[in-house]
This record gives C-alpha cells, structure tokens and sequence, in this order.
C-alpha cells in the first residue's frame, strides 16, 4: 500500500513567534481524504545531540538536571542543540565538554531519531564517546546547572526503573549502546 493517499499537500506556510530556541510556523495543508484545508502548528528547531559517553572503567557519565515541563529533576546523557553552521559531531564534543567537563575519547555515530514528528522537523543526533576522560570542570550555559553522575551499566537500570531516567532521547540514545532491559519491558510503578 503507497503512502501516497496518506499525504497532505501543503497550500501555504507562515512564520509565527521567535521562541528562541524554536520557531513557530503555521502550515495550511489539505487533508488527503476530505480535501478540507486545515491549519497545523509546526515547531522549527536546529538538529539536536546526545552522547553516550563512557569512560575507560565502563562507566557512563551522566547529566541530572532540573527540567521545566515536568518541574522535576532527571538523569540524562549530555546534549544540546547543533549551533549554525557546526557539525553534530562537533556539537556532540562541545556539549559533553560544556555539560560534564569530559572529552577526547573515540567517537562513534549511532544515528538519529526524530524527536516529534508530529510538529517538530528536525533530527537528534546519538554520539558514542569512549573512554572519555575528565579535562576539567563543566562549562554550563547561564540558564543550566547541572550535577555529573557516573553509573555502571546496572545502576542506569536501576535508575530506569526507579522513573529518575525516562528522558526518551537519553533512552533511545543509551538503548544502541547497552541492553536496559529486558523485553517485554514491564515498569512496575505505574500512573496512579
């Protein structure tokens, strides 16, 4: 079966507000089987990064940080946006410099995900770095503050289950690296 008669045909498009970190836009598409023309919200973003980053004793050096939507603290993998005009594989070396103060290592692509393809066009990089070392103290932008953890492979489970690492792009990004668990993956604490 083609795709075809699951498309939209774009009849326009407009910019909405700078968000600063996303850009709106406005796109007027008829729908495939109705042929009404319906307005839906876009949100434009650079490419964006996360490194699993290991270092040289198996441990991966993690990042827990407060996060606005869901006003609670999480443990994730480095990341951060790709800047114009860098490569990801840059962003991924400076982000894991700026976030934890580790760097060097070989790096490896994983490859990318689309983070919400509902309204966001853009891609998340995975990076692999091992046998990353500590250069010296993170570099967190103004608007960051950021506490480094390393866990074993075992305490990342653990951490998983707990409901502390649910970030899906940490998940995606440390499921190419390490077997988190096992399938069908069962959370015991539910929604209450």
């Amino acid at each position: 079966m083609s795709d075809k008669n699951l498309s939209w045909t774009k009849i326009s498009s407009e910019k909405g507000d700078d968000l600063a970190i996303l850009q709106v836009r406005h796109d007027w598409l008829r729908h495939p089987r109705s042929g009404k023309v319906l307005k839906r919200l876009v949100l434009e973003s650079v490419d964006w990064v996360n490194i699993v980053a290991v270092t040289p004793d198996e441990k991966s050096v993690m990042v827990r940080q407060y996060r606005f939507g869901i006003e609670s603290c999480t443990l994730e993998t480095a990341g951060g946006m790709v800047d114009h005009g860098e490569t990801p594989l840059n962003a991924a070396k400076r982000e894991l410099r700026e976030e934890t103060g580790y760097g060097n290592g070989d790096w490896s692509y994983l490859g990318a995900v689309e983070p919400n393809p509902a309204f966001h066009p853009n891609l998340c990089h995975h990076f692999l770095a091992r046998n990353v070392q500590r250069l010296g103290d993170p570099i967190p932008g103004e608007g960051e503050e950021i506490r480094v953890e390393l866990h074993t492979p075992d305490e990342l489970k653990q951490e998983i289950l707990k409901g502390s690492l649910r970030h899906s792009l940490a998940l995606s990004a440390l499921s190419r690296v390490f077997q988190l668990w096992e399938l069908p993956f069962v959370h015991h604490k539910g929604p209450s």
